[in-house]
């Protein structure tokens, strides 16, 4: 497997995340670098205030009906829900954007780290500043200093708006490396120190905040401190930070900012900061027992409880039935294989640092698998294949392991043990166009299913180093792009950001706050082929070397499953929920009616338990914190009828229908992919 595709799943390029337990990185040339916790994230529509607390939608979500309960609105309070009291149903539309679409924002959060660094400087005598780097949603500064509170932030973003108030002009100045160096030296900043001595350009320059503050700075910057509007600056959080990522080095206080345009932003961004919050697939893990990460068994090792692994089926079997309509042969492969096998992919060379340690077993070396595409290889390579034989698709859910430092783990997000949705194509030159036509079809219709109408897409071509013919690139990069534009679907194209054995598609899923999920992936490759060096007999019976392409749909099972709880708020459709519905009773009396209810639900296939001994108010509650979508409710009416009074999380009040009723309309609605 290669490895750009190995990574296609590490990490969401996501608007909010918590932060991370990671480190700065040194500087790159000089230059401030990204830290770990950067992800690159588009602008993107947000609806604020929603209508309903209790949910939240986007157009990146599957049919109201599938996913939104309407809320009743009172006509006394002006139309207004009456869960949302004061907020006008009209909903406003604020764009946030992005250090990409917006220079103004850039700066904005640039010259926001430094007042930050100014006025910790001002209220702490004697700290020592680091690097001070914008990022995706505002800006951090790293200080040696002692550890800081919740309440000093309070007292640094009061001098922060001092300094801001008094509007000081923000001014560039060019020095030789001589001249920083004795400005450094004079003021005491060892860590500046550092920072120089890795700047390869020169003029050095440094950016003064009027006369009373100057830092080492490429810029950019706003003219002046009061171009930036205070009410639309907080400060988030503070957290500890190895100097340079090295935990051999000292420990440094990291205070992480937000920065906006406007005070409207800001509110914006803070509320889709508490969604997020809310839809956290840690903790809706934990409530609705979906999952665990047990420490008795190590960190990252996911154990899928039976809610969870009941939806993880779900999603398997469609996956499955899937391939194989679409003319896939489905595989089962080792989790070990001889430590060589991995030396002829070339992953003890390149890919060691995320491997586990060998086995000796009988004086043999084995590896657990980090990847599966050497297997698949061996598969095809079993047997001398004619091109009559292609192309020939294999598709495997094939658990992988890969060592990840203990500080990089979060959740279902970055695990050490995986499984991926893969699949391998062996196919012909002139075959790749309509494979990866069909790959594409593929995933369409796989993550519609789920919900998933909006991607980001882009088209990888050549980089300056690579294996293959100039030729087969092009050719290959052509039909790449020929599959896209036949598809209809808009891309980018990131020239050169191809990987060395071929180019790449990649897919990113929009979820329903509108963050992006790298998920799907399609590469073609030229080195595995040679390395392993398979073939197939031409017309002229000849041998050639196949076109192999990876691709994966979903990523991996764990880390897709985490953006679906966090899509959905744990509130899954009717189709993939782990129970559909809940059988309560009004009295014990009515037990044994509710039982064979039950036991007529699962006998066809729908997924329902009985739950009793509390009041029923107490029951409902219980079903609608556990985000159970149909309750059936049973009386003594209902069982001298022989009915249920049904409720729907998404519908509300559905009245009394027959057994026969109930499990026609759930047939229906879960074919539909719809709600009851």
């Amino acid at each position: 497997m290669s490895f750009a595709y190995a990574m296609a799943a590490a990490s969401p390029s996501s608007l909010l995340l918590p932060r991370p337990q990671t480190l700065s990185r040194p500087l790159l040339n000089g230059r401030l670098p990204s830290p770990p916790a950067t992800r690159r994230i588009p602008s993107l529509p947000f609806w604020y205030p929603t209508r309903d607390p209790r949910r939240f939608a986007a157009s990146s979500s599957p049919s109201p009906s599938a996913v939104e309960g309407k809320p009743k609105l009172d006509a006394k309070n002006g139309g207004r829900s009456a869960k949302d009291k004061g907020k006008s149903l009209r909903e406003q539309r604020i764009v946030l954007p992005t250090n990409e679409s917006s220079e103004k924002l850039l700066r904005i959060r640039h010259t926001c780290a430094h007042v930050m660094a100014m006025a910790v400087q001002r209220l702490f005598p004697g700290s020592k500043v680091t690097i001070g780097p914008w990022i995706d949603n505002g800006f951090y500064y790293d200080f040696d200093m002692e550890p800081l509170t919740d309440k000093d932030l309070k007292r640094i973003k009061k001098e922060m708006d001092r300094i801001i108030n008094r509007n000081l002009p923000l001014i560039r100045e060019e020095v030789s490396r001589e001249e920083a160096q004795t400005r450094i030296m004079a003021v005491n900043e060892p860590y500046k120190l550092k920072i120089l001595e890795s700047i390869e350009e020169e003029p050095i320059t440094i950016y003064h905040i009027g006369n009373e503050w100057w830092d080492l700075c490429a810029g950019p910057h706003v003219d002046s401190t009061g171009h930036i509007d205070k009410k639309a600056v907080e400060l988030e959080s503070v957290a500890g930070a190895y100097w340079r990522g090295d935990v051999s080095k000292p420990m440094l206080q990291r205070i992480y900012g937000t920065a906006w345009e406007t005070e409207e932003q800001l509110k914006a961004y803070l509320h889709l900061k508490e969604e997020a919050k809310r839809r956290d697939h840690r903790r809706l893990g934990q409530d609705l027992d979906l999952f665990s990460i047990q420490e008795d068994a190590g960190g990252g090792l996911v154990f899928w409880h039976p809610k969870g692994a009941t939806v993880r089926h779900i999603i398997e079997d469609s996956w499955k039935k899937i391939h194989l309509q679409h003319g896939y042969d489905l595989l089962y492969t080792p989790h070990v294989a001889k430590a060589d096998l991995w030396k002829v992919s070339g992953h003890l060379d390149f890919y060691k640092e995320n491997m586990y340690d060998q086995m000796n077993i009988e004086d043999e070396l084995y590896q657990l698998r980090p990847m599966n595409c050497p297997y698949h290889i061996l598969v095809y390579k079993r047997k001398l294949h004619s091109y009559r034989d292609l192309p020939m698709r294999v598709a495997e859910l094939g658990t992988v392991y890969r060592y990840e430092l203990s500080g990089s783990l979060h959740g279902l997000f970055r695990v050490r043990g995986f499984t991926q949705d893969d699949a391998h194509i062996f196919c012909l030159d002139d075959q790749i166009k309509n494979e990866i036509r069909g790959v594409l079809d593929l995933t369409e219709e796989i993550l519609l299913q789920f919900g998933f109408k909006k991607y980001e897409v882009n088209l990888s071509t050549r980089p300056e180093k690579f294996v293959g013919t100039d030729d087969i690139w092009e050719k290959a990069t052509i039909a790449l792009r020929d599959a896209l534009d036949d598809k209809g679907w808009a891309y980018q194209i990131d020239e050169g950001g191809g990987a060395f054995y071929g180019p790449k598609i990649d897919l990113k899923i929009e979820d329903a706050l509108g963050r992006k999920w790298q998920c799907s992936t399609v590469q073609v490759d030229f080195n595995l082929p040679e390395r392993f060096d398979i073939s197939y007999v031409d017309s002229n019976a000849e041998k050639r070397r196949p076109i192999m392409i990876h691709r994966a749909v979903l990523g991996s099972l764990e880390r897709f499953f985490g953006v679906l709880i966090e899509h959905y708020a744990g509130d899954f459709p009717l189709w993939i929920s782990p129970i559909q519905a809940r059988v309560l009773p009004v009295t014990d009396t009515e037990v044994k009616y509710c039982t064979e209810v039950v036991s007529k639900l699962n006998s066809i296939g729908i997924r329902a338990e009985l739950c009793y001994g509390e009041r029923l108010p107490k029951l409902i509650r219980n079903a609608e914190k556990q985000k159970v979508p149909l309750m059936a409710v049973v009386g003594p009416k209902e069982v001298e009828t022989q009915m249920v009074t049904v409720r729907s999380r998404f519908g509300g009040e559905l009245g009394m229908m027959t057994i026969d009723e109930f499990i026609a309309r759930i047939q229906l609605a879960v074919s539909n992919r719809t709600s009851l």
